[in-house]
């Protein structure tokens, strides 16, 4: 039986985050066969709106993870030119994740995932600069295992994450921008975080269903060259199918000068070796999705966790551009639920993960104050 529920949120994927209309080319990507459901309602709905031409793949993971364990040097270095050819016809691209185990690429050869990403990069960047894309995640059982939750359950939370009134949530955060917007330095204070630096210059940009679904976060990015102190991240991230916990860095004038994660440290910092600007931060951005309130080890809902931020290490965004360049980009997220404080110059903004400004108060959830 077809649940309308997934209705809805293929509509929200195609009337509201990439808005299709006649005369588009539309890819849809996803990973992973279980996302067949969704991926359905997604054509139906494109060739509804008129699009010109609807084009969907699936990729699998195992797959891939061969191809990195197995390839030659040639073969990695190979660019896939028709890619490329293919996506600059897109205008509207359309991901979905739908892997049953995240772990697929733990002991896949980083090496070669790292030089393949570099190899790749012309098509993302074709990608993210040049269509209108969005990106959302499928409920399955390895998604709900690593969410600590049975699979109706995992259903019911990504559903309910991802099918809200955006256009009501985008002008609440507008009121979040334009106090970052106006804001110079920035301080992050907890548990074994200390952390200062400067947006002044850089804009806020909302994040209200466009680009991921599900949503919900205001983000900037600090001057390349201003943070200082250090910072410890409390929520699990997965990085190339491997799982980093309870990650130490420290800075100096922008530069992770020192970074720590237990046993997995090597690791760690061989990411943070990819480039130059891996050491340095792309974004930090702040969590404001009302329905997502616990870490899932699945990025992108865990970084749209209320009370929380992610301080990411690498690329940063064109729309909100610091000048750092980088094969890298880590969303790394500081849950700051019952502990900690951000403060925009000499504002508090947020205590112990709620929102106490007076213009921010709505965002809480269910408009809850402080």
């Amino acid at each position: 039986m077809k649940d309308p529920r997934v209705t809805s949120w293929a509509e929200v994927l195609v009337d509201y985050s990439t808005r299709v209309k006649k005369g588009d080319v539309v890819l849809i990507s996803a990973g992973g066969f279980e996302a067949l459901p969704l991926v359905k309602e997604i054509y139906r709905l494109c060739l509804a709106r008129g699009a010109k031409y609807v084009e969907y793949d699936f990729s699998v993971p195992e797959i891939g993870r061969h191809f990195y364990n197995s390839a030659s040097k040639e073969q990695l270095a190979y660019f896939p030119r028709h890619k490329l050819d293919f996506m600059k016809q897109v205008t509207v691209y359309i991901a979905i994740g739908a892997a049953d185990n995240s772990m697929v690429m733990a002991k896949a050869n980083q090496a070669a995932m790292i030089s393949y990403a570099k190899v790749t990069r012309p098509i993302v960047d074709q990608r993210v600069k040049h269509t209108r894309w969005v990106i959302t995640r499928y409920p399955t059982h390895g998604g709900a295992q690593e969410a600590r939750m049975s699979l109706e359950e995992y259903e019911d939370y990504v559903l309910d994450a991802c099918c809200i009134d955006w256009r009501a949530e985008s002008k609440k955060q507008e009121k979040l921008k334009k106090l970052m917007d106006r804001a110079d330095k920035v301080r992050i204070r907890a548990s074994d975080t200390d952390l200062s630096f400067s947006i002044k210059g850089l804009p806020g940009i909302k994040c209200d269903g466009r680009f991921n679904i599900p949503d919900g976060e205001v983000f900037t990015a600090p001057v390349k060259d201003s943070v200082e102190g250090y910072i410890t991240y409390n929520c699990p991230t997965i990085y190339q199918g491997k799982e980093f916990n309870n990650i130490r860095l420290e800075f100096s004038r922008g530069r992770i000068v020192k970074a720590e994660a237990g046993s997995m440290s090597d690791d760690l910092n061989r990411i943070l070796d990819t480039d130059a600007g891996a050491r340095y931060v792309g974004e930090f951005a702040i969590g404001v999705n009302p329905g997502i309130r616990r870490p899932m080890r699945n990025i992108l809902f865990d970084e749209k966790i209320f009370g929380s931020i992610h301080f990411t290490p690498g690329q940063c965004y064109d729309e909100c551009d610091n000048g750092n360049r980088s094969a890298v980009h880590w969303d790394m997220v500081k849950l700051l639920e019952g502990d900690g404080e951000i403060w925009f110059d000499d504002l508090l903004i947020q205590k112990d993960g709620r929102f106490v400004h007076k213009n921010l108060l709505e965002l809480n959830p269910d408009g809850e104050p402080c």
